[in-house]
């Protein structure tokens, strides 16, 4: 007789609450630099802000710069961020976004030619990685996370090759900063904090070959079914729209990570974002704290469930 596997039994995970007051501060202190455009003094600003942040929850913070040539031949002085929390834990999950700033403002029919100031793209991301961050230095969780804040992501040409866009992504793809590094999954925010956004899935078929497009497939499947069995449907939208040029796209093209992307993609709209996307509008005003709470809370209970 074969012996009977007694069942699995389920655990009622504890998920800590998201300060969304919290979150909606980190945005306006990164605003207060100004733009966070490469070889700047606001991006400088900026970057010893999040590594002082990421060193107050104790997280071990690695600093990973580089230089790299924008399409208009310029070379920009770029860090990638990484924050790793239990940095010895086997099991890991990435958790990123971009902290650079759009060096204009081109779907602006203002000021087109000066840097934005960037509250959704930018600052928003970063924001609720810094409140998850203090969340688990308050909460201590049986996983290893890694805080990826990836650099040069805005710097691409309007219409060019994507190739442009996301250099740092690019780098950390080819050159991770850790030998041999694995996780087991990766999210990326982008644009996570203003009023009204609505969060939709991918269609990747025939972006990448079929079986890395069925794991990151299944990772959007798992964190949009949680998102709406905690009744946030109305903004996770079980939606498919064509693929997006963002820095999880590179993760998934140079790594086996399968990373996916929280992202504000509105139905009506013709950019594909929000109306204050790569313009002027993208300041303080369209933050709502409780986007940034209700995503910033749906990650936590992933990592969470996870560990």
């Amino acid at each position: 007789p074969t012996e009977i596997a007694p069942p699995v039994e389920k655990k009622n995970v504890r998920v800590p609450g998201i300060n969304r007051d919290s979150a909606k501060q980190n945005v306006l202190d990164q605003l207060i630099f100004g733009p966070r455009v490469p070889n700047s003094r606001g991006h400088q600003n900026t970057k010893a802000w999040i590594i002082n942040k990421l060193n107050s929850y104790d997280v071990q913070v690695t600093e990973q710069d580089f230089k790299v040539e924008d399409y208009k031949g310029t070379v920009l002085d770029a860090t990638n961020i990484i924050g790793a929390i239990n940095p010895d834990h086997p099991k890991r999950i990435i958790l990123a976004a971009h902290w650079d700033t759009r060096f204009m403002a081109d779907q602006d029919p203002q000021r087109i030619e000066d840097p934005i100031i960037g509250a959704d793209d930018g600052a928003s991301g970063v924001a609720v990685l810094l409140e998850i961050a203090r969340t688990i230095s308050e909460n201590p969780i049986d996983l290893g996370v890694d805080l990826i804040f990836f650099d040069a992501e805005d710097q691409g040409e309007g219409q060019g090759k994507i190739e442009t866009w996301c250099l740092g992504s690019q780098y950390w793809g080819q050159n991770p900063h850790v030998e041999g590094y694995q996780a087991k999954f990766g999210i990326l925010l982008d644009m996570v904090g203003a009023k009204g956004a609505i969060f939709q899935t991918e269609n990747l078929n025939g972006v990448f070959e079929d079986e890395k497009v069925q794991k990151i497939t299944r990772l959007y499947n798992k964190v949009w079914n949680l998102a709406q069995s905690m009744g946030r449907g109305n903004m996770f939208l079980n939606r498919q729209i064509n693929a997006l040029t963002d820095d999880h796209y590179f993760v998934n093209l140079h790594t086996n990570i399968p990373m996916m992307d929280i992202v504000n993609r509105p139905i009506e709209s013709t950019t594909g974002f929000g109306p204050h996307w790569h313009t002027h509008r993208d300041d303080f005003s369209i933050i709502d704290k409780n986007v940034l709470g209700i995503v910033g809370q749906l990650v936590t209970a992933v990592i969470y469930k996870e560990s």
